[in-house]
């Protein structure tokens, strides 16, 4: 049956106005997405531009070169050296063990570094290239690159690595750098990105560890192109980092292979300066180490060696090491007594051999007694009844202002580790630490520097230097960073009392010069080379009552870490000075026998910019000195310093 066309007409506008609504809906839709394209397009194109690009780009870092370190003539201490090592991604190799066990077929690695390997392996992610092994021969890289197709994400790779080419003689001082550790990140509130590269190095003590941030330099990257998961396809960019800035210190690479030599591999530190700057040219501690054998990763067995060996190889006794002064530091109680008026020149002290101080005998070390002895000769002799005499006048506050003002009790701004700051004590000290109040004997003891009185020979080299100028002299390690040249220091005036330290002065000629000087035997006849100079013995233990009823009378007869400290410090040559030296020799014995020597050798060495010339000795020691000399040369080699003027091979 036909409709009528009346509802023929009416269906055809109802459609077209369900029509008409649906294309208005779908142009409106149409149009929102274009205009959401276009905003997508336009306005936020950097955005999604840049979330495209990190699905497709990676950024990796790369280490840059580390700084070197130099001595003041520019010879290198630390440096870079080309290493070759092998590298392994655990997205590609898959089973890290399995591939390790492979590669250790190739070349040596054992159980216990495949286990090491695998837990660094384990803490990054997939796609990070971990370094296996290091410092391989082109031997061993040859190996590992021709069989690479059947080694899957295992490469060979070209690095450097921190290299110290003179070894034990400035590990205490330059350090050592080593792997990034739980520690080392733990120190820093916000690790650099840099740090977290497997294996990237820092400094850990010493020169390395102090000047860090100046020596680490800045990271540069490159740019990567990787797949949806990670791998790496090719290298789009590279932008290598700024090096670390070049250090050069005021060492001398001569006089302190001569100085480290000359300690002969005993239990001692010692010191040599420049008055004038505070330079410090030599700074050692024997025995030392091979701080190589960190970098590459030391064994369980030569660290056990370092820490179990009683001489403390570990430790830079120069620095670290605080002793009891002994007679080294009369000349601190004399300026004392001197500055506040209560000693004069001419005044003779008697010397009996002992004093008695509260119903206690406090004894000379010469036991007989030195008669009556004036400053000079008290200095010369090192009598310690003049200085117990001082001492009662003194107190002990005016011994504490005296030390702190030359030097003593001060940890200075060194970049060096683990500096000890010794001990200056005074009555507060003794109140807060001990508590117990100060007492006379207290201050007869520091007198002569035992008691509660310590010191570094850093400390000592200061203090000695003072004498000698009668500044603030300040030890300097540093003498250019990036070379830009670091300013020298103009020392203010110490304001001691001329007359008085004129006297000091000459009491340590004397001890070095006069027949009747402690350190006489240790002279140099030279004159325009001769040094001023004075011998100290620090007591460590006392022989006991059952000791000396067994029949043991001596130092020598004691076992060696029972043996008192051997201790000298000079300055020279006199009158126009230049160096100043402190030795310390752990249970030497005597000061006189032990030290002395040994700053004699060390203060010709600096002034003769090479070895010691035999001329400068006492006829009768020559032969024997010659005899010691030539084997250091032969264990050193040539020790000419460029530019310092004469010196003997």
């Amino acid at each position: 049956m036909k409709r009528p066309p009346k509802d023929n007409a009416e269906s055809v506008r109802t459609i077209s106005r369900r029509a008409a609504l649906l294309g208005g809906v779908q142009l409106v839709f149409a149009g929102a997405l274009v205009l959401r394209m276009r905003t997508m397009q336009v306005a936020e194109s950097d955005q999604y531009r840049l979330l495209a690009e990190e699905n497709r780009i990676n950024i990796r870092l790369l280490p840059p070169s580390r700084g070197l370190i130099q001595d003041r003539h520019g010879t290198l201490l630390a440096n870079n050296v080309q290493n070759y090592r092998v590298v392994l991604v655990r997205e590609d190799a898959g089973d890290p063990r399995a591939a390790l066990e492979r590669l250790a077929q190739i070349i040596a690695l054992s159980p216990d570094e495949i286990d090491r390997a695998v837990r660094e392996i384990m803490r990054h992610r997939p796609f990070v290239p971990v370094t296996i092994a290091d410092r391989l021969n082109w031997e061993e890289v040859a190996r590992v690159a021709a069989n690479a197709p059947a080694m899957p994400g295992i490469t060979p790779e070209v690095g450097f690595s921190r290299q110290y080419p003179f070894g034990a003689e400035f590990a205490h001082v330059v350090g050592y750098v080593g792997p990034v550790s739980e520690a080392d990140l733990a120190a820093r509130e916000t690790p650099e990105p840099l740090l977290m590269i497997p294996r990237f190095q820092v400094g850990k003590i010493g020169v390395e560890r102090e000047l860090e941030e100046n020596l680490r330099g800045s990271a540069g990257h490159r740019r990567v192109e990787v797949n949806a998961v990670g791998r790496e396809m090719r290298e789009m960019d590279r932008q290598e980092g700024d090096p670390g800035h070049n250090v050069q210190l005021t060492l001398d690479r001569s006089l302190q292979a001569f100085t480290m030599a000359r300690l002969d591999e005993q239990s001692a530190a010692a010191v040599i300066m420049e008055v004038a700057t505070g330079d410090i040219l030599a700074i050692a501690s024997t025995p030392s180490f091979d701080p190589n054998l960190f970098v590459r990763g030391i064994s369980v067995s030569d660290f056990n060696d370092l820490r179990e060996n009683t001489f403390r190889p570990m430790s830079n006794k120069s620095v670290q090491g605080a002793y009891p002064p002994g007679s080294t530091f009369k000349m601190v109680t004399a300026l004392a007594a001197f500055e506040a008026g209560l000693a004069t020149a001419d005044e003779r002290i008697f010397c009996g051999g002992h004093i008695e101080v509260s119903g206690r005998r406090f004894h000379c070390w010469n036991r007989s007694g030195h008669g009556r002895v004036n400053l000079v000769a008290a200095l010369s002799e090192s009598c310690d009844v003049y200085f117990y005499e001082m001492a009662q006048r003194v107190g002990i506050d005016r011994i504490n202002a005296m030390s702190h003002k030359l030097g003593l009790g001060i940890r200075y701004n060194l970049p060096v580790s683990a500096m000890s700051e010794g001990l200056n004590p005074s009555r507060q000290w003794k109140r807060e630490r001990r508590g117990a109040e100060w007492l006379v004997g207290d201050t007869i003891n520091a007198s002569i520097g035992q008691g509660f009185v310590l010191s570094t020979p850093l400390q000592l080299a200061v203090m000695t230097a003072r004498l000698a100028t009668n500044r603030e002299v300040l030890p300097r390690l540093v003498r250019s960073i990036n070379g830009e040249e670091l300013p020298l220091p103009e020392f203010a005036p110490l304001g001691l009392p001329s007359a008085a330290l004129a006297l000091v002065q000459r009491g340590m000629w004397e001890c070095s010069n006069h027949t009747r000087g402690t350190a006489y035997s240790s002279r140099i006849v030279q004159e325009a080379m001769r040094m001023c100079g004075k011998t100290g013995t620090s007591q460590v233990f006392s022989i006991t009552a059952a000791e000396r009823a067994s029949g043991i009378r001596r130092q020598d007869q004691l076992p060696w870490n029972r043996r008192n400290h051997a201790l000298f410090v000079a300055y020279g040559p006199d009158p126009e000075v230049r160096y100043a030296v402190s030795v310390v020799v752990e249970h030497g014995g005597g000061g006189s026998s032990a030290a002395a020597p040994i700053g004699r050798d060390l203060m010709l060495a600096a002034q003769s910019g090479g070895l010691p010339p035999i001329e400068a000795y006492p006829q009768p020691q020559r032969n024997r000195i010659e005899s010691m000399l030539r084997e250091i040369s032969e264990r050193i080699g040539p020790l000419d310093t460029p530019g310092s003027g004469r010196g003997r091979a």
